[in-house]
Formats: structure tokens, sequence, C-alpha cells
């Protein structure tokens, strides 16, 4: 069942995802914005396959494992009402939420989920770049919600599902969108959450309620005067196919052999991107803080 239903929602999206890619580089070129290149694109793509790949090789442990801890559940549901989808939904948005608040706030897990930052082109296929081995570990953050009686495979569903609003965000050709951008993640609030610009450095974490972000602190909406810059903040990277997925564990790699004691070894892999011992680069907290005093003094 769940893999009927996940092939309808590729079958109904795939031509949304086309049409709207097509009329954005379309838009693109009658404005001379050149939000595409023919090298990021691919590289997009290349990316999203190698995730694919690994989902489909881990979707049997996963379900194995979710299954296992479905017969521990704490509740049951009428699972045909309207209310379990809904709480479904709820749930599974706010565990989002975190998964991808840790991904950038652990730099194991941002090693990860850098690969989806390290464009700096922002376009709709840009939803398409994925972190590659998120599917490694991502299951272990469902297990909450099999414990709260929601089914293995409807979890996977409602995941496909808001999956595809996520990546219909990743647009500049969209506005803000008044009342909306009080209570969804919106082009907007997502074109925040990808620039580099030390003001919007992990904000907006969430996939479609930017509630989440709102109430946990890390909510920012896009500033009047600022135009946003997309990529990494004050690094370039390789486009070397292998380079794009392990940049980040080479970093930390050399990170980690640089410095004595394992303490410091520990917290170059658990600290937030930019922790350093010395304090010789920053983490997104201390450069806000930074730029913060700069002003004051």
């Amino acid at each position: 069942m769940v893999d009927y239903v996940e092939k309808l929602i590729i079958f109904i999206s795939t031509p949304i995802y086309v049409v709207l890619i097509l009329g954005e580089i379309i838009l693109s070129n009658w404005h001379n914005r050149k939000l595409y290149t023919v090298g990021d694109t691919i590289q997009n793509l290349y990316l999203m396959l190698a995730n694919m790949g690994i989902d489909v090789l881990m979707r049997g442990i996963t379900l194995i494992v979710l299954m296992f801890f479905f017969d521990y559940r704490f509740v049951s549901w009428n699972m045909s009402s309207w209310y379990y989808w809904a709480l479904l939904f709820i749930a599974e948005d706010f565990i989002f939420y975190w998964i991808h608040r840790i991904d950038h706030v652990v730099r194991f897990f941002w090693a990860i989920h850098v690969t989806h930052h390290s464009s700096d082109k922002y376009n709709l296929t840009t939803g398409f770049r994925s972190s590659v081995f998120q599917p490694v570990y991502r299951f272990i953050w469902f297990i909450p919600l099999v414990f709260l009686g929601f089914e293995p495979f409807d979890i996977f569903i409602m995941y496909s599902i808001t999956q595809t609003y996520g990546i219909l965000v990743h647009t500049k050709a969209v506005g803000k969108l008044g009342v909306l951008e009080r209570f969804l993640v919106t082009p907007s609030h997502h074109r925040v959450h990808h620039a580099s610009n030390v003001e919007y450095l992990d904000k907006n974490m969430g996939m479609i309620l930017i509630v989440w972000d709102k109430l946990f602190g890390t909510f920012q909406a896009e500033i009047d005067g600022l135009p946003i810059e997309f990529g990494l903040y004050e690094k370039k990277i390789s486009n070397n196919p292998a380079n794009v997925i392990f940049h980040e564990w080479i970093a930390i790699y050399q990170d980690v052999r640089k410095v004595k004691g394992w303490r410091n070894k520990w917290m170059y892999v658990t600290k937030p991107p930019g922790w350093s011992h010395d304090g010789s680069t920053m983490t997104s907290k201390e450069l806000r803080e930074h730029i913060k005093q700069e002003k004051n003094d």
C-alpha cells in the first residue's frame, strides 16, 4: 500500500516539478537573473540520486526497526480518522524541525546536511540537493512517532507529502505571501534558511510550519535592505562530486587531528560548525554576538 501511495505522489508531483522548473528557467533567462547553471543542476540531480539509492537500501532496515517499536506503542488510534492524519502531520513536522535543527548545530550531522547548502545558486532544483547519508539515521527520529501509535507506513507517506512541499519553497520567484508568512514556511522564510549572511545563519528550520521556529527562537524574516547571499559562510568548495559529499568530513578529520586532548577532539565533532578550541573560528551564534558587539562599540 505504501509503495503504491508513494508512487502516486511521485506520479502527481513530477509533472508539477517539471513545469515549475521550466517556468523558473524561462523567467530566469528572460530577466537575465542567472538562477541556473548546467553544472549546478546536474550536481543537484546527482545528490538526489545518491540519496535515493541509500534510501532504497535502508528502507527494509527502517521498516523492521519501526515495526518492532510499534509493538510497544503507548496509544492506539482510529487510523482512518481525519484527526489521526492531522496529528501525524503536526507530530512529523515537529520531529522534522528538531532533525533539521540538530543537523545545523551538531557538526557530525552538519557534515551530512552541508551538501544541501553547498551551492551558491538557489532555485527549485536546490530542493533536490539532498543530504546524501541522512537515510542512514533518519528513522531513529521517527521512533517516538511509532511509540505514539502512528503506523510506520503512514509515517513514510506523510514524509513523502511534506518533502514535496519542502522542495517547492526553494525559489526566488515568489515574494512574501501575506498572512501565510505567519504560520507556514514560505519561499521567503526558506531563502533565509539557505542564506550565508551572518544574520540569517541557522534560522527557519521548519519543513511546513514556521511556528516551531517562532516558538523555539530560530525564526528570522527577510530583512529589508539585506540582500541574501547563498552558499556556505566564508567557504567555497570544489565541485568534485566526491568532495561535495565528503568535504566537511575531511575538515573534521583535520581539526581532530591537529588538537591534543580527547575533550577538544570530541568537541570538534559534536559542537556547532565553526566552534574552535582557540577561538580562531566562530559559530553562527558567536558571529552574531561579535557583530552586535562591534556595532555597540
